[in-house]
């Protein structure tokens, strides 16, 4: 018996450095993800699909976000089953009870909508520990696990939230004991537990029976998800009474976000800046922060800025990450020299050159950036006489 296990879909999800059509895009990206689950799972042969919570970002959300959304599902053509998660609990104001959900909801969606067994066909059950709110006061998952006999029936544990081996918070009430859960697949009470709410695919434990699949699209960058963009093939040997379990991990994201560390000191290191990023395939899917160390004198911070500039327009997101990054700027002896002005305006130069070289405050900040635009400016003031 194989099917597909996957989480964290969040459809409807919105990033803050996402401008422009990026936005519409990333979200065209999360709902094909979905839609193409289809031709994998018909692929690898799979009976059904789960989703271990948050399917939806939110329970609030626009109606042509769930709409569209369940037309991806319904593009699935298997049956595919739903926990509620986190973002989108069984709660008054729940997604999955609105009239919009229920009118449209296709007949190959099912969610698991109460603690407890669920059966799929006969020897076969999913065991579902669904959020009912944001915040649980218990072990959802000891609570359906308590009981759950040892029959022979092929059993899937699906359910959300973090696990205490990896996240060791005594104080977190709702954290799903790995021991109990353990203890369950000894005694042959489940077989495998498809989990949710990490984002990052993690095998957890050592019997190789619990996985979060993570999001089969990225949501954060690689500091906070190491390894999204997967999905789950899980194949389990109904005709062993061991039931071994067999867990393939194909790659389906198409989106990545990144970080660059870079020292930026020179002209030479914002060229080798510049061919990296050119180097850098499919930008318009790309979301990057750079992390820029250096000292650069005003000329070479105004060609990092042009640089910036242009890569910006071609990268779904391309920003400096402030809060690890440091760059000086210190203007060079002579480099307002040869502007050609004269009088008042030559003054407030010197004056700016003054307070920019003068320390790392918002003042010396602004002087800085008030003497690079005066060079690009006047770089750009020099291509067009020669132009003319």
């Amino acid at each position: 018996m194989r099917f597909v296990h996957t989480a964290d879909w969040q459809l409807g999800m919105t990033r803050h450095f996402l401008a422009g059509d990026a936005q519409p895009r990333y979200s065209a990206a999360r709902r094909d993800a979905v839609a193409g689950l289809g031709p994998l799972a018909a692929g690898a042969g799979a009976e059904f699909v789960v989703v271990s919570g948050d399917v939806f970002e939110d329970n609030q959300l626009a109606p042509t976000i769930v709409s569209q959304s369940l037309e991806a599902m319904r593009a699935i053509g298997i049956p595919v089953y739903l926990l509620p998660g986190n973002h989108d609990p069984l709660n008054a104001a729940s997604v999955y009870t609105s009239a919009l959900f229920k009118t449209e909801c296709p007949a190959n969606v099912r969610v698991l909508d109460r603690p407890g067994v669920h059966e799929v066909r006969p020897g076969l059950q999913i065991v579902a520990a669904p959020w009912r709110s944001k915040a649980p006061t218990t072990d959802l998952v000891a609570d359906v696990l308590d009981g759950l006999p040892a029959d022979g029936v092929v059993r899937v544990l699906v359910a959300h939230g973090g696990v205490d081996a990896l996240d060791p918070d005594p104080a977190k009430r709702s954290l799903i004991r790995l021991a109990g859960v353990e203890n369950a697949l000894a005694r042959g009470a489940i077989h495998y537990v498809a989990l949710g709410d990490k984002h990052s695919l993690t095998e957890v434990g050592g019997t190789g029976r619990v996985w979060y699949s993570g999001s089969p699209e990225v949501t954060n960058y690689d500091d906070v998800e190491a390894d999204p963009g997967h999905v789950l093939i899980v194949d389990i040997d109904e005709a062993d009474p061991q039931h071994p379990v067999t867990v393939d991990a194909p790659h389906v994201g198409r989106w990545r976000f990144g970080t660059l560390n870079r020292d930026v000191n020179n002209s030479r290191d914002i060229a080798d800046l510049d061919m990296n990023l050119d180097l850098m395939p499919d930008k318009d899917r790309t979301v990057l922060r750079l992390a820029l160390i250096g000292s650069l004198t005003v000329t070479d911070r105004a060609a990092l800025d042009a640089c910036l500039d242009k890569y910006s327009r071609l990268f779904a997101s391309l920003r400096v990450w402030e809060s690890h990054s440091d760059l000086a700027v210190i203007p060079a002896d002579g480099e307002f020299s040869d502007l050609g002005i004269g009088g008042f305006a030559a003054a407030a130069v010197e004056e700016l050159v003054t307070v920019a070289r003068a320390g790392d405050d918002e003042t010396a900040g602004d002087a800085q950036a008030a003497l690079a635009l005066l060079l690009r400016l006047s770089d750009h003031g020099e291509q067009g006489r020669g132009a003319a």
